[in-house]
């Protein structure tokens, strides 16, 4: 029993873990508000650099539900309702208030302790990467429900029922497995309602342009039983979390799948199906000329000048490599005048009218974009966020063989 004799009023409306209860909601719902902005805004979060890995949770889908609702914002009404209602637990509120209160709280806590186990596990085993503010909201939100669970059933009313418990043991427990019942059907409704890791697949009627896997730019080995043609921009923010899934994507397969990367810059002055031209894909075309004059310079020192173009040395984000800064980088791996006498090579033209012409081949409804991944006749635009969900994607919707 918590006897309030010796408090004074303050000490006993706001005993220590009435503190600690505000505080530890506060700081949920603050996280939980700025990943709904973050959602919102689509802008990266402090710290979040592309390729991350909390990019990598945030982009996932199994940030919203159906692909529409933040699962943040859903969090941030979830404590703000426990927010309010942890200032009606106090003496001075009328005992039916009070143990609604708390019931409340109970049902929410079990919630959010539901949901901070299923989220982990989404982090650690499906999505393979851990977002810190994620992390710290669920931890929160687990300190918050063993702090409920505790306190519940230690309140009792004053007066003439001084030894009336406000809640009971086994009601506190229930009403917190109640708020668990919830979360697991939070987690059905994403397993349900989940998008699928593809935005847009197709097949072309007429046959596709073959890249012949012993003379281009490939991630792999030419030896390999299944080659995908990977149809990319050196200046695409959707290519760039791709490219660093393929070497694990490659082991997977034991090595028997091999990516022909086939640079489609989408700028209209090398690549016709452009409609028009936008600042985002200026010096595309030139870009993807510096990178295949490294590769006919040196095949071994591409792979290098690849990683480099899609890595990040500072900054929240990945921002693409400017043109004088690939000229750079490419002179620096392979020689001025290797690098010069590869650039006046006409193959390098010749592959980049056979990459544009695989892109033109596998438009649909006139929707372009990369990246976009060919195999066979089959065409798809991936919306991957980990190695898991590009071999469905290689499976499934490009009919490539389990590894």
């Amino acid at each position: 029993m918590v006897l309030y004799g010796n408090m004074t009023g303050p000490q006993r409306s706001w005993p220590w873990w009435r503190w600690v209860l505000t505080g530890l909601n506060a700081l949920a719902l603050a996280l939980s508000v700025y990943l709904s902005w973050l959602h919102l805004a689509d802008g990266p979060a402090i710290g979040c650099s592309g390729g991350s890995g909390c990019e990598q949770v945030l982009s996932s889908r199994w940030s919203t539900i159906a692909g529409v609702l933040p699962v943040s914002g859903l969090a941030a009404g979830t404590y703000l309702a426990m927010l309010a209602a942890s200032f009606f637990v106090g003496p001075a509120t009328a005992a039916p208030v009070r143990r609604l209160a708390w019931g409340a709280m109970l049902v929410v806590v079990g919630a959010a302790a539901g949901s901070a186990v299923w989220f982990t596990i989404l982090q650690k085993w499906v999505i393979g990467a851990f977002c810190p503010y994620c992390t710290a909201t669920h931890i929160t939100g687990l300190l918050l429900a063993a702090l409920v669970v505790w306190r519940a059933p230690r309140q009792f009313e004053d007066g003439a029922t001084a030894t009336r418990r406000v809640i009971g043991p086994l009601p506190a427990i229930g009403l917190a497995l109640v708020g668990l019942t919830f979360a697991g059907g939070l987690a059905a409704c994403q397993v349900v309602l989940a998008p699928p890791p593809v935005y847009l697949a197709g097949e072309s009627p007429e046959s596709l342009s073959a890249v012949d896997a012993c003379d281009v730019p490939l991630v792999g080995s030419p030896d390999a039983l299944y080659v995908v043609t990977l149809l990319f921009d050196y200046k695409c923010p959707h290519c760039q979390p791709l490219h660093f899934l393929l070497d694990e994507t490659i082991r997977r397969y034991g090595g028997k799948l091999a990516f022909a990367l086939c640079p489609s810059p989408l700028n209209s002055q090398c690549n016709p199906y452009v409609a028009r031209d936008v600042d985002a894909y200026k010096n595309s075309c030139e870009l993807a000329k510096v990178g295949l004059a490294v590769w006919v310079a040196s095949r071994e020192t591409f792979p290098a000048f690849d990683r480099w173009m899609f890595s990040f040395e500072s900054g929240d984000r990945w921002r693409p490599r400017s043109l004088d800064a690939a000229r750079a980088k490419a002179v620096e791996l392979v020689g001025q005048a290797e690098f010069e006498t590869a650039w006046a090579d006409p193959w390098i033209d010749r592959y980049l009218q056979t990459c544009v012409r695989v892109y033109g081949q596998t438009i649909q409804g006139g929707s372009g974009g990369v990246p976009r991944l060919v195999f066979g006749s089959r065409w798809v635009i991936p919306k991957t966020y980990n190695a898991d969900d590009l071999i469905v994607i290689l499976n499934d919707s490009l009919t490539v063989p389990e590894p």
